[in-house]
């Protein structure tokens, strides 16, 4: 359980062991964090320039690159994550800090637009407190992918973490105290659903990001709707690979598809979920994505080794085990893992399910595991068509030796982004979000930074 009716509380997924225990916010406790990030941003914060901004936010990145292992180990004993993967996450978190230093104050830039007046333009002003709400399966580059845009910006912030991540939430927070930030620009606060309702409803709260499931992202969405806050949501996905007749190497493909779905133990929302596989080369990439999935590594996370953590909680394991039995009932084929693993650790084994057709609990729900899920499709417009059956659209991934046939079909697919001959990820210079119930708004790029200002108009007279 990540927190009792007092406590947040991590277990170490693979030696089943107690991590780390931090008492909750009490209801005071959380308004008064608010009052202080307040008082943070109108007596200091809001008068830094670009500069100072940036500065900061560079040497919050110098103190985890320079820490790695400090700052990833939190990730792996805590959710399981791979150390070569933790220490690559804090490294990309760091990225996105020296992204935003870098290009913040260009993205924020004015803009002149043409009208009847003298002049007339839109500027970028922060709005005050924000609050980010993250999930625990990328602990630190979620947060970063949250906290660089809205600092840069102006903002003051909140960081909700999980419960079930409380040290990597604890060690974020040092980084920037290290680093020189301000006091209280950057709080944590450790609450449970009913004080973060209130929390969002607080008057100082001017905007508020979610990263998590859909049912999370209705719940504040609802929250923040009713209060008039902007809010971003970044939820769930069931993203498709589609692998087309007449792509040029198979091998490659087979490659990204299988990184893409054990990545983090495919504990990810951009994860390629749903294969979809045309049919004169259905049989052989199941065969080249077998031989692939075979050689992954199940162990201790702490194993420079490992390509394969255990699963963050037991009761996802359960899950898991769950969705794939009644896959298999429905027709679906095994042909690799599936089975129970017994002992120590909460382990999933690598599991590939062809055959699955789109009614199928595999096709139809999100997968966060190392399942692969292959689609036969006769064409391109079944792949297309199965591509969009789902509530999903978070990402996808288009396979094909026709660059230009795939720039049209990523336009039919319904998602917030399409990579084509490459993995789906995240990049801080690319806006990245999804559609339908994959969420609202927009992270990373210019388009994230723009999510948490007052987009000012501004008309200078007299008439021209």
């Amino acid at each position: 359980m990540g927190y009792s009716s007092t406590h947040f509380k991590s277990i170490n997924p693979y030696t089943e062991e107690t991590v780390y225990e931090v008492p909750m916010h009490t209801k005071e406790e959380a308004r008064e964090i608010i009052e202080k990030a307040q008082k943070a941003y109108v007596e200091e914060w809001i008068n830094t320039t670009f500069e100072q901004r940036a500065k900061l936010l560079k040497a919050v990145a110098k103190e985890m690159k320079e820490n790695l292992d400090y700052y990833a180990l939190p990730m792996t004993e805590e959710m399981g994550k791979p150390i070569n993967e933790a220490r690559g996450e804090v490294n990309k978190a760091a990225w996105a800090a020296e992204h935003y230093a870098d290009f913040g104050e260009d993205y924020l830039k004015p803009e002149y637009l043409e009208s009847d007046a003298t002049e007339s333009y839109v500027q970028y002003i922060s709005l005050g407190v924000t609050v980010g709400v993250l999930p625990w399966n990328a602990p630190f580059w979620l947060a970063f992918r949250y906290l660089s845009p809205a600092l840069m910006s102006g903002n003051t912030c909140i960081m909700k973490h999980d419960s079930h991540t409380p040290l990597c939430a604890i060690r974020i927070v040092e980084a920037f105290e290290k680093a020189g930030f301000p006091t209280n620009v950057v709080q944590n606060l450790m609450v449970g659903h009913k004080i973060l309702e209130d929390v969002i409803r607080h008057p100082n709260v001017m905007g508020v990001s979610l990263t998590g499931s859909s049912k999370a992202g209705a719940a504040v969405g609802a929250i923040a709707g009713g209060e008039i806050k902007p809010v971003v949501l970044e939820l769930g996905g069931s993203d498709p690979a589609i692998i087309l007749a007449d792509t040029k190497d198979l091998e490659h493909a087979a490659d990204v598809v299988v990184l893409s779905r054990y990545i983090n133990a495919g504990q990810s929302c951009i994860a390629a979920k749903r294969i979809i596989v045309e049919e004169p080369i259905y049989e052989k990439f199941i065969q080249l994505l077998k031989e692939r999935f075979e050689k992954l590594k199940l162990g201790d996370p702490k194993d420079e080794s490992t390509t394969i953590g255990p699963i963050a909680r037991a009761e996802l394991v359960e899950e898991m085990h769950e969705q794939v039995d009644k896959s298999v009932a429905a027709g679906a084929r095994l042909v690799l893992g599936g089975e129970r693993i017994e002992g120590k650790g909460f382990f999933f084994p690598v599991t590939v399910l062809a055959d699955v057709e789109p009614g199928m609990v595999v096709s139809c729900q999100e997968t966060f595991g190392p399942i692969a899920s292959i689609i036969k499709v006769k064409d391109v417009e079944e792949a297309i068509k199965i591509a969009n059956a789902t509530d999903y659209g978070l990402g996808g991934s288009i396979w094909t030796g026709d660059v230009e046939k795939a720039k049209k079909l990523a336009g039919r697919i319904v998602t917030g982004q399409v990579s084509i001959n490459g993995i789906v990820k995240s990049d801080p210079r690319l806006p990245s979000g999804g559609a339908k119930k994959s969420g609202l708004g927009k992270e990373l790029g210019p388009h994230g930074i723009r999510m948490f200002v007052n987009t000012q108009q501004v008309w200078v007279g007299p008439v021209k």
